[in-house]
């Protein structure tokens, strides 16, 4: 009985929390997996029956931001009322840390692709690649990679080319790139600290620096570092600290957080065809 009674509270915290938080996304799974799987801890915490579908009307829980499977880092998540604030997520600033490779193109434009082009490097100097960044800085039209989780017709174009259909390039668009810098080079790899707003592709850059330095390249490794006042060295939950209250805790951090940031990262406009990932 006492049992139960401790669950009831548990389940009862579960439902009242509201807000925005951010977990630390793991290299692997898809972000909406990473969200199914610390809604089905939080449930299995609370004691929360899920069989059938009766789960749907149980936990809203959704994340501002798709992270590609392959990277990692800061995934801001909304919780009951929360929710509805993921727009603003989307729309305001992001860090990366991203590591290139020079000579290798893939379809995805990342390390999960299949090599599509192969050309040599040596030319390139530290010199070009710190002159070729100064051009992707400020105001910049971008063509968003083929692979990703933009919609035509209601389907990610990711889904429409693992199928194998024919996708046209989506047009470019404005995007807007705060700060870039180069942090370290070892050819062919070498790292790029990005800071961008909403809608930017860090696979779309290395490519685009890459044909700029008449070669080809890469993301080998992306790591998202901050999205608005979230980082992912203060505040991303690791996967140990899915928990009711490790989450209480953070939504009350969070929430202050929130209050105290700045509007000017906020002005650019979201994207249509972006939107805020929430399962209920």
């Amino acid at each position: 009985e006492a049992g139960g009674a401790a669950l009831g509270r548990a389940a009862d915290k579960l439902f009242s929390l509201s807000g925005l938080f951010a977990v630390r996304k793991p290299k692997g799974p898809t972000s909406a997996a990473v969200l199914n799987l610390l809604k089905e801890r939080l449930l299995a915490e609370a004691g929360v029956q899920t069989n059938g579908n009766k789960r749907n009307q149980v936990l809203k829980i959704g994340h501002g931001g798709t992270l590609d499977s392959a990277a990692t880092g800061v995934l801001v998540v909304g919780i009951g009322k929360g929710t509805k604030m993921l727009g603003t997520m989307l729309a305001g600033s992001k860090k990366y840390t991203a590591i290139g490779m020079l000579g290798k193109a893939t379809d995805t434009l990342d390390a999960t692709g299949k090599v599509t082009e192969e050309k040599p490097y040596d030319q390139v100097t530290k010199g070009d690649l710190e002159n070729v960044l100064q051009k992707f800085t400020g105001d910049i039209m971008q063509v968003p990679p083929l692979y990703s989780a933009l919609k035509k017709d209601g389907e990610r174009l990711s889904t429409l080319m693992k199928r194998g259909e024919a996708v046209e390039a989506k047009p470019a668009r404005p995007v807007r790139v705060y700060s870039l810098s180069l942090q370290q080079f070892q050819p062919p790899l070498f790292t790029l600290d990005v800071e961008c707003g909403g809608g930017f592709y860090v696979r779309s850059l290395v490519n685009d620096i890459g044909k700029e330095l008449s070669t080809c390249a890469s993301v080998q490794e992306l790591t998202r570092t901050k999205q608005g006042p979230f980082t992912l060295e203060e505040h991303a939950l690791q996967e140990d600290k899915w928990t009711i209250d490790e989450i209480a805790r953070s939504l009350e951090h969070c929430t202050a957080l929130l209050l105290e940031e700045p509007a000017r990262k906020k002005l650019k406009t979201q994207h249509p065809g972006e939107a805020a990932v929430i399962c209920e």
